[in-house]
């Protein structure tokens, strides 16, 4: 039977047992509202989701090698990627243990009240932040350092192509991956995180000062903004970028400098019409008017009312913002515009590495080697909403 015949008989005794099972479900549990209620929708959703459930099963307990002894890539990409979810699941359950159980009074109800994704999320937070502090001292080598051998295949293996002083490999002109991916998270999220904190400077001030100034301050800042928004912000900043590299030079250092300016600009933005609507609704409040008859300044009015009253929301956006600038960085990066070299940088290593996958075929982990550097930044954007979302919880007031 061929594969779109498999695929069309799944469908239909998928759309079947969706019925059936709601039909069972009012039958035995004697119309019970759950299942009374319960839309076809609903139902089709259920059976499908234990359809995926016991196809994965199958999937992963298939043979990794073929019957002509070549490694099957899609099964052990498949099987390696099930290994990662249940050890970071491990990770992150066992983290929010030692949470509940190791430190002050304040941290430990935190840890009580914190979702598994919470804790995932700062454990992944955490990981980075240690190796962007301190990948020079976990790094086995240096990001610019180039060796004689090119083109070495992870694993460490001499007979197959590798070498054990370079567990995952070097690349086309000889230098190690594993040093340079660790690098990357000094780099790339690093250079991130600065270009955030810049943007949120910004946006967050000027957001402010139109909101308690108003009049033509704020007409002339709001029009601004509404102009720069309208152009999509990657082709933006590539179009920007594109200019700033010609006035950099040779001078690869300040392209990057001009790479965080762009993005700190266009970024800031949004962090301005957020800042600009929560201050809105913050100074009509009565103890802003009564610190202004007080004859409290305008510096007092932002940093001391203001600001304190608006964290809560401009938290949950510095997160949000932190995974646009992460992944727009990276873009730039892939496409050849971004972190310059000798800088070890996420999204040039997936550019530079992403002919590896053709060998796919024969060494699943050659072939990996693109997928670690997009599966870093994937990780650490999925971390970071995980905690966004649970900031936003705790800020609504909202419970589980």
């Amino acid at each position: 039977m061929s594969g779109w015949m498999i695929l069309i008989v799944a469908i239909v005794a998928i759309t079947f047992g969706g019925w059936l099972f709601r039909f069972v479900g009012r039958k035995i549990t004697g119309n019970k509202p759950a299942f009374r209620d319960m839309p076809y929708a609903v139902a089709f959703g259920y059976v499908l989701a234990a359809a995926l459930v016991l196809f994965a099963v199958w999937y992963y307990f298939q043979p990794a090698m073929t019957d002509a002894g070549i490694p099957d890539a899609g099964v052990t990409f498949f099987q390696w990627a099930v290994h990662g979810f249940a050890l970071f699941a491990l990770s992150a359950y066992l983290f929010r243990l030692l949470g509940r159980t190791v430190g002050t009074q304040a941290t430990r109800k935190l840890f009580r009240q914190m979702p598994l994704t919470a804790s995932f999320g700062i454990l992944v937070i955490l990981i980075y932040a240690i190796l962007a502090i301190f990948a020079g001292a976990l790094a086995p080598y240096g990001q610019a350092d180039v060796f004689q051998q090119v083109n070495a295949l992870p694993g460490g293996n001499a007979a197959t192509g590798g070498n054990p002083d370079h567990l995952l490999g070097t690349d086309q002109i000889g230098r190690d991956l594993l040093s340079r991916l660790i690098y990357g998270a000094q780099n790339t999220v690093g250079i991130a995180f600065a270009t955030t904190c810049l943007a949120f400077f910004i946006g967050g001030t000027l957001g402010f000062l139109a909101a308690t100034l108003r009049g033509f301050f704020d007409q002339v800042l709001s029009r601004g903004v509404d102009v720069l928004m309208a152009i999509p912000s990657l082709i933006f900043a590539l179009l920007l970028m594109t200019i700033a590299s010609a006035w950099a030079g040779s001078e690869k250092w300040l392209l990057t400098v001009y790479m965080v300016l762009i993005i700190a600009v266009i970024d800031s933005t949004r962090v301005f019409r957020l800042a600009r609507a929560v201050g809105m609704n913050i100074v009509v409040m009565d103890y802003i008017e009564a610190a202004k008859l007080r004859g409290e300044g305008l510096t007092y009015l932002i940093f001391k009312e203001i600001l304190p009253n608006a964290m809560a929301p401009l938290l949950a956006e510095f997160g949000l913002r932190f995974c646009f600038v992460f992944l727009t960085i990276a873009s730039l990066s892939f496409l050849g515009v971004g972190i310059q070299p000798p800088l070890a940088d996420w999204g040039t290593m997936v550019r530079d590495l992403a002919q590896f996958i053709n060998f796919a075929a024969f060494s699943p982990l050659t072939a990996a080697l693109p997928l670690m550097a997009a599966g870093a930044i994937a990780l650490l954007t999925v971390a970071v909403n995980f905690v966004v979302d649970w900031m936003l919880q705790r800020s609504s007031g909202l419970k589980e």
